[in-house]
């Protein structure tokens, strides 16, 4: 039992490091946000199953990766945009 819990939060904060470490802005503070909402919403289900800290160590987890997922997948649309915005505007100071 003792090694299942430690495997478990080591495994929650390699996992919430990983995550937090994305790239861009928008992914840094998704991780984060989602890592809390995450970590708030498996803490009431793990309540509810007997074991809150197990649920939000999961929770956490789960919702940190989530949002650093869709964080940094807003950060390289804002960079393709910022790139068809200075292609565009090379364009017309061409002409």
């Amino acid at each position: 039992m003792k090694l299942y819990r430690f495997l478990l939060i080591a495994s929650a904060t390699l996992g919430l490091a990983f995550f937090s470490t994305s790239c861009g802005p928008n992914a840094q503070s998704s991780a984060v946000l989602g890592g809390l909402i995450g970590a708030g919403t498996g803490a009431i289900i793990g309540n509810q199953s007997g074991d809150a800290a197990k649920g939000a160590l999961l929770g956490g987890a789960l919702g940190a990766g989530t949002g650093a997922f869709l964080g940094d997948k807003k950060d390289k649309q804002n960079t393709q945009q910022q790139q068809r915005n200075q292609n565009a505007s090379r364009q017309n100071n061409r002409y």
